[in-house]
Order: structure tokens, then C-alpha cells, then sequence
């Protein structure tokens, strides 16, 4: 039995929510829906902007794979993290954060003098959130930022489509799954955000590799951006080649999933939402928690529709321990 559920790797953010309307983002020229990457300096233009908000903000160690690993973990899998942060306050908060939700990391050792990444998360009224991402050092996170081990121990090698903007990166996350399909490891990959697929296409060719991912995770439209088709049918016939298995999720319809035989719809769950932040985060730690778990495609599927719809809900990409304790009941018992 190996280690761990999932072996994470990520760019390590420490994320900042902030509510804001519509009419603000048009502003401050913010592109709603969508990661953007900013430097330092537009970074702080946004927080001078949005000062008088800050009250309602919490902070917490982010990032899409990082939000994924931690509900595995909290689901009751086991997890591995590697990231780069820096010897800062924030690279402090990160990693006691990642301690605190039981994942295994790889800073053991001396960390670097820089700026650990932060993402400013504006939630407008529609529950839709808007990422504007200063990486700081995670942006030279490279392959020294791996443990071969821990990738051998794991079951599932999970890398986020964030990966992809960054030279260094992205160069690990392909290493990584090198690692990983030398020794039987299960890959997989979510696209993370549409900006992603559209603008940095050759990258994510790139870490999805020439040997078909065990699985894949996105949204309709990162897959319908990836296919060139707005037709979901032809997505999923495209998918397939890239992919033995994959997600779809599709907001509050549910999700397409195909596990690698057939292909199947599951149903949404209606839920007042409040912040989106997280959700497809939540789907993928809720899923491969379940399947490593030995659930069916199907049921980690229910489970982690389940999952993400109870965290749009409130605001936070993540449910607290309790509350994942909570599901494991209601869904499992």
C-alpha cells in the first residue's frame, strides 16, 4: 500500500478574498472569471484600490493543487506537497497551514530570501471570482522542488494547469511525471483555467506528454477551448485522446465523466451560491479521495459533486475539518 492518496504539485499562493461589485472590476480594468498574472506592483494597485474592503478578507495557503491535496487529506487520504515558498511571514503561514491539515511537504529545509507568491480572489455578487496572481518565488519553483520518493509512494501524481506559465515550472511538473509513469503512479492533470489552455497551448502539450493521462480534470469551458468545438459530445471524443479518463465539470449541472469504458452524466446539486472560488478544487479532492478510497468513478463523482456544491455555498476555497468529517457522514453512511 503506497504512502499517499495523492502526491500534489503547485504554485504556493497565499490567497486573499475580497467581495466586490461588478462595476469595481470594470475599474479596475479586471478581467471577471479568469487567473490573471500580475506583477508585484499591479498587485499592490489592487490592494490600495480595494483597502476599504479589506475587513471582509481572510487569508489562507492557496493555490489550485494545494486546495485539492488539503481535501484529500481532510476526507481522510494522505497527501505530499511540493511547492516553493519563501523565508517571509507568508511562507511561514503556508506551510504551518499545509501541517495544520496534515499534507507532508518539501521544505524541510533552509527556504530562500524572496516574496512567497500572493492572489488577491475578488467574488463579485454572481459567486464568480476573478484571480489576479503575483507568483513572487513560485514562479522559479523547479525540478529541486521534488521528491522522487514521495512521487513512488503515492498513488495519484496530481499537477495543476497553473504550471504552465512558468519555464521552470512546468519543467517539473513534466520531470514529475516522468517520475511518476517510470514507477505505475496514476497521472493526473486539471487545466485550472481557461486562460491557461487558450494562451499557453504548446506548454500544456507539453505536461500532458506523449502517454494518455490517466485522468483529467476541467471545466466545459477549458475542455470546449482545448477541443476547439462547443459542442460537448466532440469535447469528450477529443478528451479522449489526451486522457484514459476525465472530469468535466459543468457549474450547477453537474458533470460529464468518463471512466475510461463509458462515459456518464451526474446531477448538480442546488445550492444558493456565494463564491466559486475553490469548487473545481473541492471536485478534484473530493474525487481522487474516493477513488483512492476504492470507490467507482460514479460514486467519487456523487461525492464530490456533493463536495464542491457545499463549498461555493460560503465563501472560502476550502470547508473546514469538521465539515468534510460532516459529508463523509452524510454521503457515505
Amino acid at each position: 500500500m503506497k504512502k499517499y492518496t495523492v502526491y500534489g504539485v503547485g504554485n504556493a499562493l497565499v490567497d486573499t478574498e475580497i467581495q466586490v461589485e461588478d462595476q469595481e472590476l470594470a475599474a479596475m480594468g479586471v478581467e471577471k472569471g479568469l487567473m490573471t498574472l500580475v506583477d508585484e506592483t499591479r498587485q499592490q494597485e489592487l490592494s490600495d484600490h480595494l483597502e476599504g474592503h479589506m475587513v471582509a478578507a481572510k487569508r489562507a495557503s492557496g493555490g489550485s493543487a494545494a486546495n485539492t491535496v488539503i481535501a484529500t487529506t481532510r476526507f481522510g487520504g494522505s497527501a505530499f506537497y511540493s511547492c516553493k515558498v519563501a523565508n517571509d511571514d507568508n511562507g511561514d503561514f503556508y506551510l504551518q497551514d499545509l501541517e495544520a491539515a496534515g499534507v507532508d511537504h518539501n521544505w524541510e529545509h533552509d527556504r530562500e530570501t524572496g516574496t512567497t507568491g500572493r492572489c488577491l480572489v475578488l467574488i463579485s455578487p454572481d459567486a464568480e471570482r476573478s484571480m489576479n496572481s503575483f507568483l513572487g518565488i513560485s514562479g522559479t519553483m523547479a525540478t529541486s522542488e521534488l521528491n522522487a520518493d514521495a512521487i513512488r509512494d503515492s498513488e495519484y501524481l496530481y499537477l495543476e494547469g497553473y504550471l504552465v506559465t512558468s519555464d521552470t515550472a512546468r519543467a517539473a511538473a513534466v520531470e514529475a511525471r516522468n517520475i511518476a509513469e517510470t514507477a505505475g503512479v496514476k497521472t493526473v492533470l486539471s487545466f485550472s483555467d481557461p486562460g491557461m489552455v487558450e494562451f499557453f497551448r504548446d506548454g500544456m502539450q507539453e505536461m500532458l506528454g506523449e502517454q494518455k493521462l490517466h485522468l483529467l480534470f476541467c471545466n466545459e469551458q477549458e475542455a470546449m477551448t482545448w477541443a476547439g468545438s462547443d459542442d460537448l459530445e466532440a469535447t469528450a471524443e477529443a478528451l479522449k485522446q489526451v486522457a484514459d479518463s476525465f472530469v468535466i465539470t459543468l457549474g450547477a449541472r453537474g458533470a460529464l465523466i468518463h471512466d475510461g469504458e463509458a462515459s456518464f452524466e451526474i446531477a448538480g446539486h442546488s445550492v444558493t451560491a456565494v463564491d466559486s472560488n475553490g469548487a473545481g478544487d473541492m471536485f478534484a479532492g473530493a474525487f481522487l479521495y474516493a477513488l483512492g478510497a476504492g470507490h467507482d468513478h460514479r460514486v467519487a463523482g456523487n461525492f464530490a459533486s456533493l463536495a464542491a456544491a457545499r463549498v461555493v455555498s460560503r465563501f472560502g476555497p476550502r470547508l473546514s475539518a469538521v465539515e468534510h468529517d460532516e459529508l463523509i457522514g452524510e454521503f457515505f453512511s
